[in-house]
């Protein structure tokens, strides 16, 4: 019995060191049954055979006892037909060196080399066989050479009869428990190559897997949208690019990190945004996992948000809800814009009917004010001066509607800003003097040529210049500034008055808004209107208390036009 197990332990040493060579193996490819591994196999069948053959002797003195023919055969059957050649010649030359005693019948039978022929004829399909048609093929090869080997003892001369009926026994177990033997090693072959290949499936799955991870991550974080997803808890799960820039912005040093280890309103209190009815609804929407779609207003930014619940992949499983938000701020102030350029079309429409409507029977009327203000008494002089003066007031409104009502194709020639604001320079210190106010001029050394028509850049600084007067006490100082700026030229037109509220700011350019008693609203948006003629722009900064100062942009192109010393 212990002969039979030394035997066993060696002829199952190739499945060792094939399962070794397996588990080093890290290289991912298409076939796992590929000629390196049956070559592998096949030399370590051969060192089996080795193995088995220094083992090997004589069974009661009866059978030679060597199971070098199962690796030998399993190598055949998997191995390349160089493979099969090698361990067909080492097959028979181990068993001529180690049995004893040496005869041509030993290396004959003992070899299985009359199965040679049913070997190679098998080898080919045997490869493309199932386990059991492979266990099949190897014992129609083993059944018959165990055969052979119990007839070697025959033709020496050998009596079985003589034997004891447990030593038959053991004899006709060993012949019989080779070819199961050779069977479990089939399997345990066939097994440890269906657990590799089922590794590298799951490690390509697992690559893949992580490539489209990895692929949906650099998705989300291209896209101009905060993306974020919290589970069932509120706490955040995952949160993308865009979000994390646009956190870093309102609360510095955070890190992804932190951002992951809260919930929301973890980040709601950071953000200190407690007391927003917007921002309470959709959370309420979260908790209850209810859809959300709506504007929510914070941070000075319009934010268009869409919350959703996931649907969870199987029952009872958490899924959460994933917040999709896009920062709408620069949409919302186009559109405001737009509405805005919407009601200076519309009071351009009223200018055009007003003109011929208004205009020529006020002319008609002031006309016979005229002579009949010649024929009236002295005393009724002062009465005629007032209808006279309220229609020249309604003609003034009648001309700015007309100014508002002008195209962008107004005509321009190449001027300097600095010769108009010095000819108005004059008109703006009797003005101011007469409010016992001072006037100042910053002009910068030089400044470029600009395409302007000059006319309404007069109209343009005289009603800025005036409205700063008006916003003032006695002793305020009016400034005039020019500076040339990153391609634009800038005129900056301050005031020490009381500054503006924030509604004030608001409507500013609101045709027909007006905080002067005797004003129509109409002298800033003629004003937007000339700059927009012009290509440029209006900003302005206010603080109640502080003053106000209007920029007006003037764009300019370095390359056309030549700066001139002023």
């Amino acid at each position: 019995m212990k002969d039979i197990l030394l035997q066993m332990a060696a002829a199952s040493s190739f499945l060792l060191l094939f399962q070794w060579r397996l588990n080093q193996s890290h290289i991912t490819r298409r076939n796992l049954r590929c000629s390196d591994d049956y070559a592998f196999l096949a030399i370590a069948c051969a060192l089996s055979l080795v193995l088995c053959s220094l083992l090997s002797g004589n069974l009661f003195g009866i059978i030679h006892f060597n199971w070098g023919i199962l690796p030998a055969f399993i190598g055949m059957l998997y191995g390349s037909f160089r493979s099969r050649a090698l361990l067909a010649v080492m097959l028979p030359v181990c068993t001529y060196v180690f049995s004893y005693p040496v005869t041509q019948s030993h290396v004959l039978l003992d070899s299985g080399i009359l199965m040679y022929p049913l070997l190679f004829g098998m080898a080919n399909r045997f490869k493309l066989g199932t386990v059991v048609e492979k266990i099949a093929m190897l014992w129609i090869v083993l059944a018959p050479s165990m055969l052979f080997i119990a007839l070697t003892s025959l033709f020496d001369g050998n009596d079985f009869s003589r034997l004891q009926d447990e030593k038959n026994a053991l004899i006709l177990c060993m012949l019989f428990l080779n070819p199961l033997f050779g069977g479990a090693l089939i399997y345990m072959l066939e097994s440890a190559w269906d657990k590799r290949e089922i590794e590298e499936f799951i490690a390509n799955m697992s690559e893949k897997f992580r490539r489209e991870i990895d692929d949906l991550q650099q998705i989300t974080d291209m896209v101009p949208l905060s993306i974020i997803s919290v589970d069932d808890n509120c706490r955040i799960t995952s949160i993308n690019e865009t979000s994390m820039k646009k956190l870093e912005i309102e609360i510095p040093h955070i890190t992804r990190t932190d951002v992951l280890n809260c919930t929301l309103f973890d980040l709601v209190h950071q953000l200190k945004l407690n007391d927003n009815q917007d921002l309470d609804h959709l959370l309420d929407s979260i908790i209850l996992k209810q859809r959300f779609m709506g504007k929510v207003t914070c941070l000075g930014k319009v934010l268009y948000v869409l919350a959703a619940p996931l649907v969870p992949k199987e029952q009872g499983q958490q899924a959460g809800m994933v917040l999709i938000i896009q920062d709408m701020t620069e949409e919302e102030n186009i559109r405001s814009e737009l509405g805005h350029v919407e009601r200076l079309t519309l009071v351009g429409q009223m200018a055009a009917g007003i003109t011929h409507e208004i205009r020529n029977p006020m002319a008609v009327v002031r006309g016979f004010l005229q002579l009949m203000r010649e024929k009236s008494p002295s005393d009724m002089e002062s009465y005629y001066r007032i209808v006279m003066d309220e229609l020249d007031r309604a003609n003034s409104i009648i001309n700015d509607f007309l100014s508002l009502a002008q195209s962008g194709l107004s005509s321009k020639e190449d001027s300097n800003l600095h010769d108009v604001i010095e000819e108005l320079a004059p008109l703006l210190w009797a003005d101011a003097n007469l409010r016992g106010q001072s006037v100042e001029l910053r002009l910068c050394d030089k400044l470029p040529v600009l395409r302007l028509n000059i006319k309404e850049i007069k109209q343009l600084v005289l009603n800025l210049g005036r409205n700063a007067m008006e916003a003032m006490e006695p002793k305020g100082v009016l400034t005039l500034e020019t500076r040339c700026v990153s391609e634009k030229v800038e005129l900056l037109v301050k005031d020490t008055g009381s500054g503006m509220s924030d509604i004030e700011l608001e409507k500013l350019f609101v045709p027909f808004f007006t905080t002067k008693e005797q004003g129509t609203g109409l002298g800033l948006p003629l004003c937007l209107s000339i700059v927009e003629r012009h290509g440029g722009s209006i900003a302005v900064d206010s603080h109640q208390g502080a003053g106000t100062v209007f920029t007006v942009s003037f764009p300019y192109e370095k390359q056309e036009k030549e700066a001139i010393v002023c």
